[in-house]
């Protein structure tokens, strides 16, 4: 059985968001992702089922036309074909964990 221990693929980069795919399987993908004060990533759509994980941090996170400030532990699903972002603009760094299916 594999076991991801978060803490330890916590990673930033000062010029990027850090990404890491960390299961990249046709039944379900998981991707974490770090980004520094001030890094966004800008807000897509995708033919996939989603859920955003904040696992740290702070952000604003973008479903739709609507915007969820939203802290540590808090999970925020997002259906196929609906913009989706996220950004660390509340003055803090933000590490957010997608897990995204296929839709049937």
């Amino acid at each position: 059985m594999e076991t991801l221990d978060l803490k330890k693929l916590i990673t930033f980069k000062p010029d990027a968001i850090s990404r890491e795919m960390l299961s990249d399987k046709p039944e379900m993908r998981i991707a974490l992702m770090c980004l520094e004060k001030g890094q966004k990533l800008e807000p897509h759509k995708a033919p996939l089922r989603l859920l955003m994980y904040c696992v740290e941090g702070k952000g604003t996170f973008t479903v739709g036309d609507e915007k969820i400030v939203a802290g540590e532990k808090t999970c925020i699903p997002c259906d196929p074909q609906v913009p989706h972002g996220f950004a660390a603009d509340q003055g803090e760094r933000l590490v957010v964990m997608a897990i995204v299916t296929p839709v049937e």
